[in-house]
């Protein structure tokens, strides 16, 4: 009987230090804390895959790709692991692009400070009329071209010569769709202009640069053939409604103004912008010219025009023009003065009475 306890005791006993431990089995609580740390090393192996797709974000497919650092996840524990990762990353990428739009906010908001830091102001043409002579700035009036809405300062010149006297515009002409200076204004469907290096803003201040079919409204082909047909005596060409092209009548009434300075023609009609007096009030400004080959040159050296005129000499179908200097006081001549009417000149208008 004694045997028979000692028998059963001994077999409670292997069975308890065989259960404490562990047995044979294969599962177990030290399985559950090898699948944590299966878990752990796959959160940390996606952590470095999510840096990664932060720098190169461009790149697709990261985002299904999960490992542990020992290759596979552990069987049962992929969604598990999938969902923890993804979690991350959906943080992470959201944050990081939270921060990428906060920075290119204040991107934006420093390009528009840089923008309203170094916006054009229009060139304030009053600085550049004879309001500091004999002629004060009550002579001048405003005009608005209602086709494009530019303002123009004009006056009335007399001579005191003959006592006639016309209306006419103290600044450039500034109208047209510009076109690069190597092109020939050829579109006979709109207005174009040249604006001196295809800049804009020379316009603005100088006024705009035409050849001579252009200044006249004719068929480009005018520029290379003759078509003093179509040239009428009050011509208005390019210029508004109610006026018409400068012309050599108007000049010789322009430049007999009563100089009583005895400064001369040419620095009586050149305007304190372009090296002169502006005596005569008309306001010259050195807005430079178009070449026959297309470049810019003499920019605030020359104040350069065409009259609506041709000359011809044989097959050579010229165009009358008038060339101030700002380095010379040579007055414009009549008969000695023409140009290719490929050129590009500046252009002043007359009011029709």
């Amino acid at each position: 009987m004694r045997n028979f306890k000692y028998s059963i005791i001994a077999s409670i006993t292997l069975t308890i230090a065989l259960v404490a431990c562990g047995g044979d089995s294969g599962t177990s609580v030290n399985d559950d804390n090898v699948s944590s740390s299966s878990v752990i090393q796959s959160g940390d192996s996606h952590e470095g895959s999510s840096n990664s797709k932060q720098s190169s974000s461009s790149k697709k497919g990261d985002a299904g790709t999960h490992s542990s650092s020992s290759g596979q996840a552990p069987s049962g524990m992929t969604s598990s692991s999938q969902k923890i990762t993804s979690s991350s990353s959906v943080k992470t990428v959201s944050s990081s692009s939270v921060a990428l739009s906060s920075s290119s906010k204040q991107s934006s908001s420093s390009k528009k400070v840089e923008s309203s830091s170094s916006e054009y102001v229009p060139f304030d043409h009053f600085k550049c009329l004879a309001d500091n002579w004999n002629l004060r700035d009550s002579i001048y009036k405003t005009f608005v071209d209602p086709r494009n809405g530019r303002s123009y300062y004009y006056y009335t010149a007399t001579s005191y010569k003959t006592g006639r006297s016309v209306t006419v515009m103290a600044e450039n002409l500034n109208i047209g769709e510009m076109v690069l200076g190597e092109n020939d204004q050829n579109d006979d469907t709109k207005m174009e202009r040249y604006c001196y290096n295809n800049d804009t803003t020379y316009c603005d201040k100088y006024g705009g640069l035409y050849q001579w079919a252009e200044m006249m409204q004719l068929p480009s082909r005018c520029n290379t053939e003759s078509c003093s047909d179509w040239i009428e005596a009050q011509h208005q060409g390019i210029c508004p409604d109610g006026w018409r092209l400068f012309t050599w009548r108007d000049y010789e009434i322009v430049k007999d103004y009563y100089d009583k300075y005895d400064e001369g023609i040419t620095p009586g009609l050149r305007s304190q912008c372009f090296s002169g007096y502006n005596t005569s009030g008309f306001s010259l400004i050195g807005g430079g010219l178009r070449t026959a080959e297309g470049k810019f040159k003499k920019l605030t050296e020359y104040a350069a025009w065409f009259r609506p005129e041709e000359y011809k000499n044989g097959s050579d179908v010229k165009a009358f023009s008038a060339i101030v200097s700002s380095l010379i006081n040579d007055a414009p001549s009549k008969d000695e003065d023409w140009d290719l009417k490929v050129k590009g000149f500046s252009v002043r208008c007359t009011k029709i009475e």
